[in-house]
């Protein structure tokens, strides 16, 4: 059976607070842990109007400490940001706090622009290189000691906090693959590698302490509703959302609207639209079929939903329509095998 899981970027409506989109974090991923949802990954960004969970760490424990079973983590941190001792130390802390249901996923982009990255006092010109030896010194501050190292992470080391490597490109992939670890692939906005990416996964994978064979998640956008007329209109939202990031000006996530194109022009909607190819958008039947294709094409073992809708009712029911189609599925997997 596919796992499904939620990635949630905390959006913060027109006309509210940073506070208010905190609270439905929490509302949404108790609601994720009762529908059977596996994990609930929260995503760092900065300097943007329209994302809480900047503190990435900081939101986890939130998560984490509202909820009882579901996994929880980064989906993910962006490593160029930050020192990976302070990463392995965050995260150990989060497994000592929560044992065995923290989720380290690594990300190689700033999640923000240039200057507010150089804010973050991290060097803006590190090589791939220097990624990989970040990403391998993380890995050293969690595992068990040996010998009597100068700097260990307190709390962290002897942790093995699972670690996954998230990425839109082939060189993500690869490096995963290197390294025999988890990845998860950004499809829900950045669509064009998505098959390359996992055949290369897959076919350079080498067997790990963590992992023996290729484990692969890709997130999709999702807006299911009672209608597609329904399931369209709660998509504007993010259609919005993704017009104006791309002209410069990022903010709260808008209130939906009945026509779009009356805000956007010929070829930023071809743009918009190309960025959410693989969104589920519409009826039960209708994103049922489109997820039922995307799992044949793709073959991920995990399914992660995202969905920025601006009515939170609105949301937590796309959700819930989300684990039935999951469990239909299921279902007609087990009848299938058993025939």
């Amino acid at each position: 059976m596919t796992r499904f899981s939620i990635l949630d970027l905390c959006p913060v409506n027109d006309g509210e607070h940073p506070s208010d989109a905190l609270r439905k974090t929490l509302e949404l991923a108790q609601l994720g842990e009762k529908l059977g949802y596996y994990r609930y990954w929260l995503a760092e960004h900065h300097n943007m109007p329209g994302i809480a969970s900047a503190a990435t760490s900081l939101v986890i424990g939130h998560v984490a400490g509202g909820t009882k079973t579901i996994r929880v983590g980064s989906g993910g941190v962006m490593l160029p940001n930050h020192a990976p001792l302070v990463i392995a130390e965050q995260f150990g802390t989060l497994d000592a706090l929560y044992p065995g249901r923290i989720d380290l996923g690594i990300g190689r982009a700033p999640g923000t622009d240039q200057r507010t990255a150089a804010a973050l006092r991290r060097d803006m010109h590190g090589s791939e290189d220097r990624f990989i030896q970040d990403v391998l010194q993380v890995q050293q501050y969690l595992a068990p000691l040996q010998g009597n190292p100068p700097i260990r992470a307190v709390p962290g080391y002897g942790s093995q906090v699972p670690m996954w490597l998230l990425g839109s490109s082939l060189f993500s992939a690869d490096l995963a693959a290197r390294l025999g670890l988890p990845f998860a692939f950004a499809s829900h906005f950045a669509p064009d590698y998505l098959m390359q990416a996992l055949d290369l996964y897959r076919s350079r994978f080498e067997p790990s302490d963590q992992l023996d064979k290729p484990y692969a998640a890709a997130a999709m956008g999702f807006f299911a509703a009672d209608s597609d007329a329904e399931g369209q209109f709660l998509a504007t939202s993010m259609q919005q959302q993704f017009l104006n990031l791309r002209r410069g000006n990022p903010g709260k996530l808008p209130a939906p609207v009945k026509d779009m194109d009356t805000m956007w022009n010929s070829v930023e909607k071809a743009g918009v639209n190309h960025a959410m190819r693989y969104a589920a958008v519409g009826s039960r039947d209708t994103v049922r079929t489109k997820v039922r294709a995307f799992l044949y094409e793709t073959r991920v073992d995990e399914l992660i939903l995202t969905a920025n809708i601006f009515d939170h009712d609105a949301r937590l029911k796309s959700f819930e329509i989300g684990a039935e189609i999951r469990d239909e599925l299921a279902a007609k997997t087990d009848k299938a095998e058993c025939a």
